[in-house]
């Protein structure tokens, strides 16, 4: 059995995943608050769509191979499968949106969160152990069996918290400490769901091929900080509540000005006689007096 060595680069690795993970998580939740909201269906699909990618792809993808950065095997090289790699990432984002499609439509039920959650976690663990046989190394990988099971409870429980979360929390600094919550989950089932491998090197084996972790490095970062900037952008140029009001008076004063007009009919008060001394300047009119003439 091969050494097997976590945090190769110390406590490095696992705090900028546990950061991703929480990035994501905030933004996701942001984003997923908007579903409900949202007046049209396409407007749904629109946030549920930034969610799934804020969830799914950052949060708990680029979380994942961030902590792997710092995974290594002594005696052996490690080299990932491409299209396999992007196989996983694709797993994370459609079980997020599966699981906000259930959850985001319709009424809120403990039913549908607990189908969702379970759908969710369901492709969580999916995308982690496909994320892992995406590994190319010289030996053969081997998993403890209960750990594999805590592991995907620990998927399917933060899955269906993170869906809760995601229709019911709305102030800023619950959406915070929701995020700080669902970092904490995720990084809990990857690090359990790692603690089950092991690996059994080959007496021989060719040179491994596959690419490097410092190729898919770069990508992965670029792809994290346009997902990034790209749901910001979003969220700032949204609409907001007063923003919504003030539009849809613009439009009922533009629909009917004549009610509007008529919706005051009582003239101002005046009381010193300013509105009489603006009739002057017609032929015919009298000028406006106090004096009131003794009776004859």
């Amino acid at each position: 059995m091969a050494e097997i060595n976590h945090f190769e680069y110390g406590w490095i690795t696992p705090a900028l995943s546990y950061a991703l993970s929480v990035l994501g998580s905030f933004l996701g939740l942001v984003c997923a608050g908007r579903i409900r909201a949202a007046a049209t269906t396409g407007q749904r699909v629109w946030w549920g769509t930034l969610a799934a990618w804020a969830i799914g792809g950052t949060a708990i993808w680029s979380m994942h191979f961030m902590a792997m950065l710092g995974f290594a095997v002594e005696g052996t090289r490690i080299r990932y499968d491409v299209p396999i790699t992007v196989a996983s990432a694709l797993i994370a984002v459609v079980a997020v949106g599966i699981g906000l499609a259930i959850v985001g439509t319709g009424r809120v039920s403990a039913l549908r969160i607990g189908i969702g959650g379970g759908l969710t976690g369901a492709g969580v663990v999916a995308m982690h152990y496909t994320g892992m046989a995406a590994m190319r190394l010289g030996g053969s990988l081997g998993y403890d069996g209960v750990r594999v099971a805590l592991s995907v409870a620990i998927a399917v429980v933060a899955a269906t918290v993170a869906l809760w979360l995601a229709v019911t929390v709305r102030r800023v600094l619950a959406v915070v400490a929701s995020a700080l919550v669902m970092g904490v989950a995720v990084n809990g089932m990857h690090f359990t769901g790692m603690s089950a491998l092991s690996v059994r090197l080959h007496e021989q084996h060719d040179d491994v091929t596959g690419a490097g972790f410092s190729t898919l490095l770069v990508p992965i970062v670029l792809a994290v900080i346009l997902v990034v900037v790209g749901l910001v952008y979003a969220l700032l140029a949204a609409p907001t509540e007063e923003d919504r009001a003030g539009a849809a008076y613009l439009d009922a004063r533009r629909a009917d000005p004549a009610g509007s007009a008529a919706a005051d009919p009582q003239p101002a008060p005046d009381p010193v006689g300013l509105r009489a001394r603006g009739t002057l300047a017609r032929p015919g009119s009298t000028f406006p007096t106090r004096r009131v003439d003794p009776p004859r």
